[in-house]
């Protein structure tokens, strides 16, 4: 059961990784994006990473997409006067097209290759822990307490200078 779940997942989280790459409508990508988030989530539950899980939806699915759609719908043009029935398209030469095709390929075929000619083996015990938030937990506020805070800071003065950055978009010449 445990296996018909897994190859579910990936499959749900491949599929939707494809019609990302392979989308021409943004809103759509975005979507399938959202997907391919909760696809790589479920899988993070099966590996027992519960702390990797609730982040994977939080940050990427309850945040960053968001913020995501939200910048692709409130970015459309101004003009609405004259309607556009075209898709949101990105034109690629054709050579450019076979070039990718063919790198994106032989990255394929190598990593098939390595792969495929890998000898994986357990080593070590199996862990049998039910849940690593609380390691996770103790361990950010003991021992590593001041590279999170440094994180945090960090992470403020980025969003205050993104902040200004948007308050000063059209500076007075």
């Amino acid at each position: 059961m445990e296996a018909a779940a897994f190859y579910s997942f990936s499959i749900l989280a491949l599929v939707s990784a494809l019609f990302i790459l392979f989308s021409r409508n943004l809103i759509y990508g975005a979507f399938a994006l959202f997907l391919s988030f909760l696809g790589v989530a479920a899988l993070y539950v099966l590996a027992g990473a519960d702390f990797l899980a609730v982040t994977q939806i939080m940050v990427y699915v309850g945040g960053i997409l968001v913020l995501l759609l939200f910048g692709i719908m409130l970015t459309q043009k101004a003009n609405q006067d004259v309607e556009s029935h075209t898709p949101n398209r990105v034109d690629v030469l054709p050579s450019r097209k076979m070039a990718g095709f063919l790198a994106g390929s032989a990255v394929f075929v190598l990593l098939g290759y390595i792969i495929l000619n890998a000898r994986f083996a357990m080593q070590g015990e199996v862990i049998n822990s039910n849940s690593t938030i609380r390691t996770i937990g103790v361990e950010l506020m003991t021992s590593h307490l001041l590279p999170f805070e440094i994180a945090a800071i960090l992470l403020l003065v980025a969003l205050v200078g993104a902040a200004h950055l948007a308050l000063n978009r059209n500076p007075v010449e």
